[in-house]
């Protein structure tokens, strides 16, 4: 980096910053353990950036552009390839246009920068980027895979204080670091002591993390829950039409079977994957008299005290046209219906509660502002099963045992788990553990379904809620309240693991509070953007006079 940095002058080495800056943040990124790279990913970046910005050449915001959205679409394409594995058109189309709105923050910056000077564009990137990563969370094309703070969910010693920040507080952990080992860098003085800032500002936190999590000691009450992973192929054996297709029928007795194998006196809830219970679209309405609900009760009878949590696909019809849902279904012969990918709760009476996915995937269970992307419906992920705009709900539902009261469950279901503060929603609503129900067998033998898994990590950091992770396939297992992995199952395999965690009642501060970093950086940005507008107008009635 340091002979980079000493030929930046020349034009050819900027390239090669932009394809370092993405090696380092993909070297950095779960599920190897070798997060400290993302403390120096971005200063070729910072480097490549000032070379640009301090030469005399035309046009030197398309120049940074170039190679800045470079630098983005490589660290995609490293990270996120495996989303190609579904769809190939999808998958390109992910990482091409996550990189595109990646580059909002990056511009702002370097308009800040030219427009306010080296100081307000230093401070502002951080602030840009974080306030980018909030939206991101929230908006249709919501896609924060590559949010900076699931950087540490490999490593989830490093940042126990997650519970008073949540993960855009290792966010902002990365850039200041990054910009103090940048200055330290550029700095004319070439003293050892300008190494004493971005050193201590990597082990303050470091020591911090490993202070907090000497000390934590889980709380709540302990309890039996048993996670079942089917492995069926949700291409080929899980639905009608599907090569090998194996009947529902056959697919329920086998969910039976492996939670059987591990089910004791003790056990209080089994864990069925997300769709596991996908025999065409089951109705809300009367779901207690269906086939599959005798069944279910029958299985749930033989062993007093046990309460299931499934994946289904569910269905609500509108007898009223006019009370309709914006993503409801038309079919002549039933009228108005939404589809949903949902949570089952079901007992042993037969009484039952459904929780509506919510947090739907972009081009798959949702077409993002359908107005203006409808051309995207062509770049669609196929993950399997049914397709299209699916319904949701506004609340996030918790699953209570009816018989201990203390045992209530956040029903997550799969791509829910990597948005924190809407996961921090189920706890503030009563939820004493987070259940997340998924199916990874789209992503094939990749990155993808462990840091999948990892993310769930912070999850269980930000709450302190113990998590139990079932998936069709995938990794089903069990992490403690500290982010640790206590049990996993293989990969491809059927199984099925029983596990005590405890049911914790507490709620953290970031609980309390969600993502204050990212809403305060949201309005410091817009103070920036108003101070760069403020000091472009001065300079240039300056240079009138």
């Amino acid at each position: 980096m340091s002979l980079l940095f000493k030929e930046t002058n020349n034009r050819s080495y900027v390239p090669l910053l932009a394809l370092l800056s993405a090696l380092l943040l993909w070297l950095g990124w779960p599920v190897k353990p070798l997060a400290i790279f993302l403390f120096i990913g971005w200063v070729p970046f910072l480097l490549m950036e000032k070379a640009i910005s301090e030469k005399t050449i035309p046009k030197r915001g398309r120049t940074f552009f170039k190679h800045a959205y470079l630098m983005l679409l490589l660290w995609n394409i490293f990270t996120t390839y495996w989303v190609s594995y579904s769809t190939l058109g999808g998958g390109i189309a992910a990482v091409v246009f996550n990189a595109l709105f990646m580059m909002m923050p990056l511009m702002a910056f370097f308009w800040t920068k030219r427009a306010g000077g080296k100081m307000l564009g230093y401070l502002s990137l951080p602030v840009y980027w974080i306030a980018f990563e909030q939206f991101h969370l929230n908006w249709d094309l919501s896609w924060p895979w590559l949010t900076l703070g699931n950087g540490f969910a490999s490593l989830p010693s490093w940042v126990q204080w997650y519970e008073y920040t949540g993960f855009l507080g290792g966010s902002l952990w990365v850039w200041v670091v990054n910009l103090l080992v940048f200055f330290a860098l550029t700095s004319p003085e070439k003293k050892k002591s300008r190494w004493i800032a971005p050193a201590l500002t990597f082990l303050l936190p470091l020591v911090l993390s490993f202070i907090i999590g000497s000390r934590y000691q889980e709380k709540g009450e302990a309890a039996e829950v048993v996670v079942v992973q089917p492995n069926v192929d949700p291409y080929k054996e899980k639905f009608e039409g599907g090569e090998g297709h194996i009947p529902f029928e056959q697919q329920l007795a086998r969910l039976i079977t492996l939670s059987e194998q591990q089910i004791t006196p003790n056990t209080k809830f089994v864990l069925w994957p997300e769709t596991s219970i996908s025999n065409g679209i089951n109705w809300e309405e009367g779901f207690e008299l269906s086939p599959v609900s005798y069944v279910l009760r029958d299985f749930l009878n033989r062993h007093p005290g046990v309460e299931l949590v499934a994946g289904i696909t569910s269905a609500r019809l509108y007898p009223d046209s006019t009370q309709r849902s914006g993503t409801a279904r038309y079919h002549p012969q039933i009228g108005y219906y939404d589809v949903y990918n949902a949570a089952l709760h079901f007992k042993p009476n037969g009484q039952h509660a459904f929780y509506h996915k919510s947090k739907l995937v972009p081009g798959v269970e949702k077409t993002p502002y359908p107005a203006v992307f409808q051309f995207l419906k062509a770049f669609a992920i196929d993950l399997g099963g049914i397709a299209g705009n699916m319904g949701s709900q506004e609340t996030r539902a918790i699953f209570q045992h009816s018989q201990h009261p203390n045992l209530v469950g956040a029903p997550v279901v799969c791509y829910e788990s990597i948005y924190g503060e809407y996961v921090s929603d189920y706890i503030r609503n009563g939820a004493s553990a987070i259940f997340i129900i998924t199916n990874d067998a789209w992503w094939s033998d990749s990155p993808g379904y462990k840091q999948h898994l990892v993310y769930a990590s912070l999850r269980a950091i930000e709450t302190r809620r113990a998590v139990a992770r079932s998936a069709n396939t995938g990794i089903s297992g069990f992490i403690d309240q500290k982010g640790e992995l206590q049990q996993k199952s293989g990969w491809w395999v059927p199984a099925s693991l029983r596990g005590q965690i405890r049911f914790n009642q507490e709620q953290t501060f970031y609980t309390r509070h969600g993502e204050f970093i990212g809403h305060g950086t949201q309005w410091l940005a817009l103070g920036f953007v108003l101070a760069a507008i403020v000091l472009w107008f001065t300079r240039r009635r300056t240079a009138r006079r």
